[in-house]
């Protein structure tokens, strides 16, 4: 059965991936700075989980769910790295994309604040990491298109987590600042950048 897209994906993210960034992604010359930037951002991602359970050890349902979020995240990264391996595609030093800077931007500074931020953003960037996927799946290799469709449910879910977590600990309803990071998230998307990278903005 075909892959899909979570729907609520689709409207949580007030825009899908410009077609733009697809085409770029669709470039032979520009795969090995997918899979390096891919390999960057799941280890990114496994460290901004580890670092909010060493930083928030008193939330268990946050120590629980960041824990297997965190063990899935360096999984994928092993995956990415095994393929780059198979590709004879050297680790090299790659600067990151201004996305995720240009959402931290934003976050409050008071600790229970600056937690709920945290956690709407990595929701918005794990569920625009999900939409990547399906959205480049059918444009790259066999081999790259199955391991990216098979990205979706666990990212899918990941996005959720995030954003259960955030409602779970806000001592108010989240649904204002969730449509503030909505904004910040389609702008950041839709800025070109100088390059390519896997949440490069709109043209690089």
């Amino acid at each position: 059965m075909k892959a899909q897209l979570l729907p609520e994906i689709e409207t949580f993210l007030l825009c899908p991936t410009p077609e733009g960034w697809i085409e770029q992604a669709k470039l032979k010359e520009n795969e090995s700075i997918l899979l390096i930037d891919h390999a960057n951002c799941e280890k990114k991602a496994a460290f901004t989980a580890l670092n909010l359970i060493v930083r928030y050890t008193e939330l268990g349902d946050l120590q629980y769910k960041l824990s297997r979020l965190a063990r899935e995240e360096l999984r994928h990264f092993e995956k990415v790295a095994a393929i780059m391996k198979r590709r004879d595609i050297l680790y090299a030093y790659l600067e990151a994309a201004h996305y995720a800077k240009r959402l931290r931007h934003h976050l409050r500074k008071p600790e229970q604040e600056r937690l709920i931020d945290t956690l709407i953003i990595a929701a918005f960037i794990e569920a625009r990491s999900c939409e990547r996927f399906y959205r480049v799946a059918p444009y790259v290799d066999e081999e790259l298109s199955t391991f990216y469709l098979s990205l979706l449910k666990s990212e899918g879910r990941h996005y959720q987590d995030y954003l259960a977590l955030a409602a779970q600990y806000s001592p108010t309803p989240i649904d204002e600042r969730v449509t503030f990071f909505a904004e910040i998230e389609k702008e950041a998307i839709l800025t070109p950048d100088d390059e390519f990278r896997f949440h490069s903005g709109a043209t690089a």
